[in-house]
């Protein structure tokens, strides 16, 4: 390499040619980036659907069912609390050691988490203790994703064809529908093949085991990209590098609070149509929890076609237009949402398949929406936090309110607090464009 490409940024005709020169495409980005959100998105519906069929009955067992799952729901949402800490902390590695130490101590972390749930002992064995085990090993679970956190999506980004963009924008969120498909079939595996004692003995440990081998793969799939020398160089030629977090924070304080909001919608569906129909079936129906996550499964085929024509029509009508006609798509469903899933299993059929397909749409271009909107130097830490706050306000206690409100007052309930990460989002997107028309 010589000396002048090693000390100025690649632009234009110098990009292309040195992307040739090393064989640098982003196809390749793109494969380490599926692979490490498969694993991500394993992880994070392992534990959700062990939230619903095993942590009530196994950690508390002296409260009735429901209370249980909102306990268990309490702690799902923990790990969401402490991703943000999880990026101070990691962003403070990556500056001293770089980002191949940072990756590696972040996918041990979560691996060690994953792992030590699959050996989590119940109530009956430990008492309170199982749930204060239960709680370490879940805020490990953040800390572990906030430091996860490789920088590859935006890389994708900025290397992707101006006029593809939408398309390769899509790609990382592959990895939300084809963890769900992996997750639910392997519970539906064991919970359908064996006795109810077994599976709650040890059937259930296993998806757990299976997430930290799945981890250890997904993290030699990213060394691949980050710790070759090429992609470092793009790194840094790029401006691709953690800034503090104090002064990313001063400088685009309202990039970083609209790109937390501006995929509100999404956000919520994505746990509208996963996690909380399935305790809501599993604790208000007598049907079996295996029927519903095989239905799961397929519905997350259809999210996956979905996610694939986002990056299509974005690229045609341009993605903020995207993400703004499926806003008001979820409020539409919003309204609708709560009849259909309420109406039996033909209803739930039909609520699980246009919920995955507008969430497929919308989730598809709801990542980095506003990325655009960072000075270069501050995109890699601006776009974490961005995704931390977002997964924080938008996700992490979708579970456990949409339950409380459904218990309490109804499932149309649910359909007003998904109603308003519709409007959060819509809001979001016209001061975005307000921020870029007075910038």
């Amino acid at each position: 390499m010589t000396t002048t490409a090693a000390t100025h940024p690649f632009a234009g005709e110098e990009l292309r040619e040195q992307k040739i020169q090393h064989g640098i495409d982003p196809g390749d980005i793109a494969i380490g980036v599926v692979i490490g959100r498969t694993s991500e998105f394993f992880d994070f519906f392992v534990y959700a659907i062990a939230s619903v069929l095993v942590f009530p009955r196994l950690i508390f067992p002296y409260v009735d069912p429901l209370t249980g799952t909102l306990y268990s729901f309490a702690i799902f949402a923990l790990a969401f609390v402490a991703r943000p800490f999880g990026t101070f902390l990691f962003m403070a590695l990556d500056r001293h050691y770089g980002r191949s130490v940072k990756l590696m101590a972040a996918m041990f972390l979560l691996g060690s988490s994953t792992a030590a749930i699959a050996f989590l002992p119940g109530y009956a064995t430990i008492g309170h203790s199982a749930a204060l085990a239960l709680i370490v090993f879940r805020i490990g679970q953040g800390i572990a994703l906030g430091g996860a956190w490789d920088g590859l999506a935006s890389l994708l980004a900025l290397n992707a064809p101006k006029e593809r963009r939408g398309w390769y924008a899509m790609i990382p969120q592959l990895g939300a529908p084809l963890g769900l498909i992996v997750a639910s079939l392997l519970f539906a595996y064991f919970a359908g093949s064996l006795q109810p004692e077994d599976f709650f003995d040890w059937g259930w440990r296993y998806p757990f085991y299976c997430a930290f081998a799945i981890n250890v793969v997904a993290l030699f799939a990213r060394l691949r990209i980050v710790a070759t020398p090429e992609y470092e160089h793009l790194y840094e030629s790029r401006d691709l590098q953690p800034t503090r977090i104090r002064d990313t924070i001063a400088t685009h304080w309202r990039t970083i609070v609209i790109g937390a909001f501006a995929p509100l919608a999404s956000f919520a569906l994505f746990h509208m149509v996963t996690v909380f129909p399935l305790s809501w079936v599993f604790l208000f129906t007598l049907e079996s929890p295996v029927r519903f996550l095989l239905i799961e499964a397929a519905a997350g085929a259809a999210g996956v076609g979905a996610i694939i024509a986002s990056g299509i029509i974005a690229d045609r009508i341009g993605r903020r237009s995207l993400l703004g006609v499926c806003a008001v798509g979820i409020a539409i469903f919003s309204i609708f949402a709560p009849f259909v899933l309420d109406g039996g299993p033909s209803g739930e059929m039909v609520f699980m398949l246009f919920g995955f397909i507008l969430l497929g749409l919308s989730f598809g271009q709801s990542s980095g929406v506003v990325a655009s909107g960072f000075q270069t130097h501050y995109r890699y830490t601006g776009s974490a936090l961005t995704s931390d706050l977002a997964w924080m306000f938008g996700a992490g206690f979708a579970p456990l309110v949409a339950l409380w409100l459904s218990v309490h007052f109804g499932l149309l309930a649910s359909g007003i607090y998904l109603l308003s990460g519709a409007l959060g989002t819509i809001v979001a997107l016209w001061l975005n464009r307000e921020l870029a028309r007075h910038n």
